[in-house]
């Protein structure tokens, strides 16, 4: 395998797995190093539900979890907000470490928050998470208020002013619609596959990778099964509804063991590399080469692909496509340049 291509990774779910202090993880820097990754977007997650106020307070202290770790690590991460700085931490042998935080409920529908947020560093904003917020649609909720309300717009255009890109993963087409309607940036995903190939509503239509194009966007593909073919769909929907049921807190130790218990007693489908390239192909077939790029979503997942086990293996999927015939100039477009255009166009 080769690891010459480098990679900036769009999610990342290791702060929240750390909160939760859980077992296993499958990001630490040695692996990092060794998945080529110069890059990475730290999710600064909360689940919804409850209070939104109380999301605000968790998303800060998630903020402050990634700060720490980074001021923890000063000769392998440093914070980053702009592609210059990204560009600049990864020339000095260092990761590049950027914060999106996944959910807007988090900001208890203040546009003060998400200037605040911006303010300790974060650069994307995931508009919903698993359910609606008031002012904007989930794809895995029953549709609310048909995309955005006017509220939602507002948080789009102060998104677009502030710098801080618009994240369509996990919002419901209508969404990404009105969005993209608003919008004067360039699209974004960052872990989202491709719904013309598994039927999930976290996945994109056709429809909306055309905008993708026409806007300049990416799609950063993910490597959760459940995105990836039909059989894990199917099975991922029955792994949601044993979710829903445990009375633990999302990811404690409690909820991780019940969780594990059941996907032992009920094994995932088989998903591989080569389901993860066929999205990825599939989004540069239909919104073009410089519209694709990797988003794994590791430590936010239980199940992860064969080949695809950990932050170590991105050479695997490059090697899979480099078989497809890409050349390492096309590889390159994947792993780094398409998201960095993406945010400097955006950010900076």
């Amino acid at each position: 395998m080769s690891g010459a291509i480098p990679v900036i990774d769009g999610h990342n779910d290791l702060a929240w797995r750390m909160r939760m202090r859980a077992a296993e993880l499958h990001t630490d820097i040695p692996r990092l190093r060794s998945g080529g990754v110069r890059a990475q977007f730290w999710s600064v997650y909360v689940p919804c539900g409850g209070p939104q106020s109380a999301a605000t307070v968790k998303v800060l202290e998630q903020i402050d979890l990634v700060h720490r770790l980074i001021e923890a690590n000063p000769g392998d991460l440093a914070l980053a907000t702009t592609a210059g700085d990204v560009q600049r931490i990864a020339d000095s042998g260092r990761i590049a470490s950027l914060l999106g935080a996944e959910g807007g409920h988090c900001l208890d529908d203040s546009l003060g928050v998400l200037r605040s947020l911006y303010r300790l560093g974060v650069r994307y904003l995931t508009l919903t998470h698993g359910k609606n917020t008031a002012w904007a649609d989930s794809a895995t909720d029953v549709p609310n208020v048909g995309g955005l309300s006017a509220f939602g717009v507002e948080v789009v255009r102060e998104l677009n002013r502030l710098g801080m890109m618009a994240d369509l993963s996990h919002v419901a087409p209508s969404t990404m619609h009105a969005a993209l309607d608003v919008s004067t940036a360039p699209a974004f995903f960052s872990h989202s596959s491709a719904r013309a190939l598994c039927d999930h509503p976290r996945n994109v239509p056709d429809d909306v990778l055309a905008r993708v194009r026409d806007t300049g966007g990416v799609v950063m593909v993910t490597f959760v099964p459940f995105f990836l073919n039909e059989a894990c769909r199917q099975w991922g929907d029955e792994l949601y509804r044993v979710e829903d049921a445990i009375p633990e807190e999302y990811g404690s130790p409690a909820f991780e063991r019940l969780q594990r218990e059941w996907i032992a007693a009920n094994p995932c489908p088989p998903s591989s590399v080569r389901d993860v390239a066929d999205h990825v192909e599939h989004v540069r077939d239909v919104a073009g080469i410089g519209a694709v790029g990797i988003g794994g979503d590791f430590d936010g997942t239980e199940v992860l692909p064969a080949g695809l086990h950990d932050v170590s293996t991105y050479p695997v999927l490059f090697d899979e496509l480099r078989g497809r015939g890409w050349s390492d100039a096309e590889l390159r477009r994947l792993g780094w340049d398409n998201t960095m255009r993406v945010l400097r166009d955006t950010c900076g």
